[in-house]
């Protein structure tokens, strides 16, 4: 293996609350009295469908200005919302020492994805490559993000490991003919072995268990 790709809500940094929260505020204005647990089935597959899709349950179309506008409160709460898992900058810094490639290959969109790096206090050079949702035309489960990813840190899919929370990314890794490692900060073990995961871990440091 010469090469980690990252997810990034729910892997490198806990920002499911801050969305969560910042997609009800929004949906609110709309006439919308969302719960947290409608978001669930969402998870993972980029905000445009995290919001929308929870919108359309209770009958209000989509529209991309609700996207806009919960990235705008989402930037008001990062700071107080935002939750970072012990090891994540370990682990960058033990990945590079020993020579692998990284790369980030989020859902969500180019700002928050760097909007969360700073909460986190990684830096984007860590990574030789960050590739969004908007980079992409089909969202996780489909293989195309990771694949693009690969692609642009010039790595075989056979040659990378994925790091995933969630059923649609751990999903999109496998597609893309990659390893994928969980941790189940988003979701339970049993599911994820069933999408396909290679390991799945309690915290994301002990993905340096698998590394050489």
């Amino acid at each position: 293996m010469k090469a980690v790709l990252f997810d990034m809500d729910g892997v490198l940094v806990n920002s499911e609350p801050v969305i969560i929260e910042a997609s009800l505020r929004t949906l609110r204005k709309y006439g919308v009295e969302a719960k947290e647990t409608d978001f669930k089935e969402f998870t993972g597959m980029g905000d445009d469908l995290f919001i929308g899709g929870v919108a359309r349950k209770y009958g209000v179309e989509y529209d991309p200005k609700m996207k806009a506008e919960a990235y705008e409160v989402y930037f008001e709460i990062i700071d107080e919302l935002i939750g970072k898992f012990p090891g994540v900058l370990p682990l960058i810094s033990l990945l590079k020492e020993k020579g692998y490639t990284l790369a980030v290959a989020s859902a969500s969109d180019l700002v928050k994805v760097k909007a969360n790096l700073k909460a986190l206090g990684a830096s984007e050079d860590d990574f030789a490559a960050i590739i969004t949702g908007s980079d992409v035309e089909r969202k996780k489960p489909f293989p195309d993000i990771y694949l693009k990813a690969a692609a642009a840190i010039g790595a075989d899919p056979s040659e990378c490991i994925v790091i995933e929370d969630a059923i649609s990314g751990t999903q999109a890794g496998v597609a893309a003919g990659m390893k994928v490692a969980c941790v189940t900060t988003s979701f339970p073990a049993e599911p994820l072995w069933n999408a396909g995961a290679s390991w799945v871990f309690d915290d994301i440091y002990s993905v340096s268990e698998i590394v050489s």
